[in-house]
């Protein structure tokens, strides 16, 4: 399946990379738990999101072994069986390793990456352009997104830098970071080439701006049970702008416990803990513990995360029975 932007549409859940109770062992050499996976990769599916993409910042794509990733994204696209577009995260600290992934996937029969930009130091732009170029020619039958996170990769992608990326014809999308600075730059730089992927509470907003362009949302929220997210993109598409406006109200009310003191820096810190800890705690998916070295959390941050599962596991609830 060759995906392309015009098949960038719908819910793009992100899930997390399950993982067995002692996860937290450093000597530990498999931390997958094969059967959460496959169990939430089924659920996911069932419940109608368009595409899956997994080993991110919270998929712990930077703490995993390279067999893990392997044999993770192996169960991912084995238990998918071809029904959405599965896009791994190929996120490495240099190009030829990003390469050596992208290569491996493509070889299990994953549909595209989810890739940012090694950031032990920051890219300038020739050198994003670069690193976007030599991946897509080395693995031209794979479809990209970008992972646009300011936080994570030191710096956000400027509309300069976008518009030479929209360019390459494997990159079909970007995971875009937030509606303020310069979404509608960026949207312009792109001129309809790359897909801007608003978070699910922002999608409302930016489809109001962009009708014709924005026909699709990322969310990590979705890995809570995906109802209310599925039933915003009906909403969507069949143009109920006061419908689709309540879902997103309700969705960012369910979110604003999960980020430590309205900050998205602080939230950045414990990414990983806090969206697990919210995971398990909607019981949609069993996250389990978090790998090292990112295991540590403050508990007032951990209980806002259980506030939010707690309310997006409700709208779960609520919208189930909307759902077709």
């Amino acid at each position: 399946m060759q995906i392309t932007g015009d098949d960038v549409k719908g819910v793009f859940a992100i899930m997390p990379t399950p993982a067995v109770p002692d996860a937290a062992n450093p000597g530990l050499a498999d931390t997958i738990d094969y059967d959460e996976t496959r169990l939430a990769v089924e659920k996911l599916i069932t419940d109608g999101v368009n595409a899956i993409l997994t080993t991110g910042t919270f998929g712990e794509g930077a703490s995993l072994l390279f067999e893990e990733l392997e044999a993770f994204a192996s169960t991912v696209v084995d238990a998918s069986k071809g029904r959405v577009p599965i896009f791994v995260g190929a996120t490495s600290l240099n190009t030829r390793d990003s390469i050596a992934r992208a290569r491996t996937l493509r070889n299990l029969g994953v549909n595209g990456l989810l890739l940012g930009r090694p950031m032990w130091s920051p890219c300038d732009d020739v050198d994003i352009v670069r690193y976007y170029k030599s991946v897509a020619e080395a693995v031209p039958e794979l479809a990209i997104i970008i992972y646009d996170n300011p936080e994570a990769f030191k710096g956000k992608i400027s509309p300069k830098v976008y518009s030479k990326l929209s360019d390459i014809p494997q990159i079909v999308a970007a995971k875009y970071p937030g509606l303020t600075g310069g979404f509608l730059a960026d949207l312009e730089a792109t001129d309809g080439k790359i897909r801007l992927l608003p978070v699910e509470r922002d999608w409302y907003y930016a489809w109001r701006w962009a009708p014709d362009q924005v026909a699709a949302c990322w969310s990590g929220s979705a890995s809570c049970g995906p109802n209310a997210i599925v039933q915003l993109a009906k909403m969507i598409q069949s143009d109920d702008n006061a419908g689709a406006l309540a879902i997103s109200r309700e969705l960012a009310a369910a979110s604003k416990s999960f980020f430590p003191k309205g900050s998205f820096a602080l939230f950045s810190q414990y990414n990983v803990q806090l969206e697990k800890i919210r995971i398990n705690e909607a019981g949609y998916i069993n996250a389990g513990p978090c790998r090292p070295p990112y295991i540590s959390c403050p508990n007032d941050y951990a209980e806002g995360a259980r506030q939010s599962g707690r309310l997006l596991a409700e709208l779960h609830r609520k919208y189930a029975k909307k759902s077709d």
